[in-house]
């Protein structure tokens, strides 16, 4: 009993001690915690280091690359290169209307994808591949910068730096050997440099026939597949084979020189490329009215297609004649014979002043069949009005012979213009020919005082002038001077002078130079045809666009 009672007093006594010991434990350690909050609030506000500096503030422009690149993990294209420009408006307007590229996109895709899936499936032994989901997501690529170039050719060259880190819902369903799984498209990541060229530009909406695309570097691709719910891009090495080969094959199918082509408008219509030829003969006038008070008139022709911008082509001045002979050929380019017609329209030669209409007439082109020669004598009238009264008076009569040539596939002219020289008159001499100045038109002039351009062009002495455009920097005159030569001018030049003219009088400034230019003569002998923009001397942007045609009777 002495021995069980002993245990008892010492278990109750090591309790004791326990309790004891727990909160005196307790109560010290809250005790220190808070002396050491209080001494170390005491410290940190009056003990501060005095070897501390303030920060110092550095422009970019002092950092080097590494310290740039570690600031900054991603640089803007346009930060980098400064003839990129930014395209925030881009991004927010797409990333606005997301939503609806998104299904206006997969609707396309689908389109295009489904007849090429069926076409090739039968060659694999597939059944069918569907889409059960295609959705891009709602994450839209951003354009991180773009370049434009400016070219002489008609085209618009524009190089995007495009950026897609996107979230897409594609699933895939692949129907084979009675088993039906499904493929999904999960993370994907798209970086590339594309090349867009939209080219010929045409004046129909949207203004170009073509897209042209094409890769300028190797696009960086990356993105998840998942079968069956597994990854399949977790498999070692899988991943970074699926990536090479992506990029070596969209490299070899669109990597620049190669492109991929989109068509837009139909060359054809959009241009109105030319499909045939009318060769007009004017023969003869008969029974024309005076326009002078006193003598004769000095008639000639005019002829132009409707809906054409090209010149008019113009006959010989028949000086004092009323019943004149012309037996003089030209080759005018058709592009729509259903819709143009042949403007036919005798003129009043006068030195001075305006040149009086005799008489015109008109001949729609769909009245005419191909390949037969027609000769039409043609009543010369006021205008085309049927309703005028006037027309009813007698001006006299036109013969001209017309017939319509249409081009085969091999013989149109590529460019859409008119390319055929025409031959020289009858008269020509033998070995001479006709040399044909048409002015078309002048860029960026610049005068001290004003600027009311004319040409004055200067061969062999003989001086000849356009008509005054007022007040007009780039200004469009399409006239045309010919010149009757007995040998060939391989060994002369042409002087262009643009001179601006005052249109108030008075003494003060009433003329001056805006720029000239001499043309050597031998390119266009050799050639048949030239049609430039030169740099006018003594002017600082200015250039006048010059066509010169030399036509023999051979």
């Amino acid at each position: 009993m002495r021995i069980g009672f002993g245990r008892i007093v010492r278990r109750t006594s090591g309790v004791r001690m326990g309790i004891v010991s727990a909160i005196a434990g307790t109560f010290g350690f809250g005790i220190g915690v808070s002396i050491g909050l209080v001494m170390g609030y005491y410290f940190f506000i009056y003990f501060q280091p005095t070897h501390v500096e303030d920060p110092k503030v550095r422009p970019l422009i002092e950092r080097d690359t590494k310290s740039l690149q570690e600031m900054l993990t991603e640089i803007p294209m346009w930060v980098k290169n400064p003839d990129h420009d930014r395209l925030d408006w881009l991004n927010k307007f797409i990333e606005l209307m997301w939503p609806y590229l998104d299904k206006a996109i997969c609707k396309t895709v689908k389109t295009i994808a489904e007849p090429i899936i069926k076409e090739q499936i039968p060659k694999y032994k597939i059944d069918a591949v569907e889409f059960d989901a295609l959705s891009l997501g709602s994450l839209p690529p951003t354009f991180q910068g773009m370049k434009v170039y400016a070219t002489d050719d008609k085209e618009l060259i524009m190089e995007p730096c495009l950026k897609w880190a996107g979230n897409p819902n594609v699933h895939v369903a692949v129907k084979a050997f009675g088993m039906r799984p499904t493929v999904q498209v999960i993370d994907l990541q798209v970086f590339a440099s594309p090349r867009i060229t939209l080219k010929p530009l045409v004046p129909s909406f949207p203004c170009f026939c073509q897209i042209h695309v094409s890769l300028m570097d190797k696009p960086h691709v990356d993105f998840g597949l998942k079968l069956l719910g597994a990854d399949l891009m977790s498999i070692p090495g899988l991943y970074r084979f699926v990536q090479e080969t992506i990029k070596d094959q969209v490299a070899n199918m669109y990597l620049w020189p190669k492109t991929l082509v989109v068509p837009v408008l139909d060359p054809s219509k959009a241009m109105k490329r030319p499909v045939g030829m009318l060769h007009v003969k004017v023969i003869r006038a008969m029974k024309l009215k005076k326009k002078d008070l006193l003598g004769a008139s000095d008639p000639y022709v005019k002829l132009k297609l409707t809906e054409d911008k090209l010149p008019s082509k113009k006959t010989a001045i028949k000086y004092k004649n009323l019943n004149p002979e012309w037996n003089q050929e030209f080759s005018l380019v058709v592009k729509d014979p259903e819709s143009q017609a042949l403007e036919v329209i005798v003129y009043d030669w006068e030195q001075v002043g305006k040149h009086d209409k005799m008489g015109m007439n008109v001949v729609p082109l769909k009245e005419i069949t191909a390949e037969e020669p027609r000769v039409m004598t043609l009543e010369l009238l006021k205008n085309m009005d049927p309703n005028d009264p006037q027309n009813e008076k007698s001006r006299g009569q036109i013969m001209i012979e017309l017939e319509y040539k249409p081009f085969k596939d091999d013989q149109a002219p590529a460019d859409g213009v008119e390319n055929v020289i025409e031959k020289a008159p009858e008269g020509t001499p033998e070995g001479g020919g006709l040399l044909v100045v048409i002015i078309h038109q002048a860029e960026d002039l610049e005068g001290k005082h004003h600027t009311n351009p004319s040409v004055r062009v200067i061969f062999r002495g003989e001086e000849k002038k356009t008509k005054m455009v007022k007040k007009n920097r780039d200004p469009r005159w399409d006239e045309e001077f010919s010149y009757t030569l007995e040998e060939p001018p391989t060994n002369e030049r042409m002087h262009f002078e643009v001179v601006s003219t005052s249109s108030r009088l008075g003494l003060l400034h009433p003329k001056e130079t805006l720029g000239y230019v001499d043309i050597q003569l031998a390119d266009v002998v050799s050639n048949k045809r030239i049609n430039e923009k030169y740099n006018l001397i003594d002017s600082r942007n200015g250039k006048l666009q010059v066509e010169m045609q030399w036509r023999t009777s051979s």
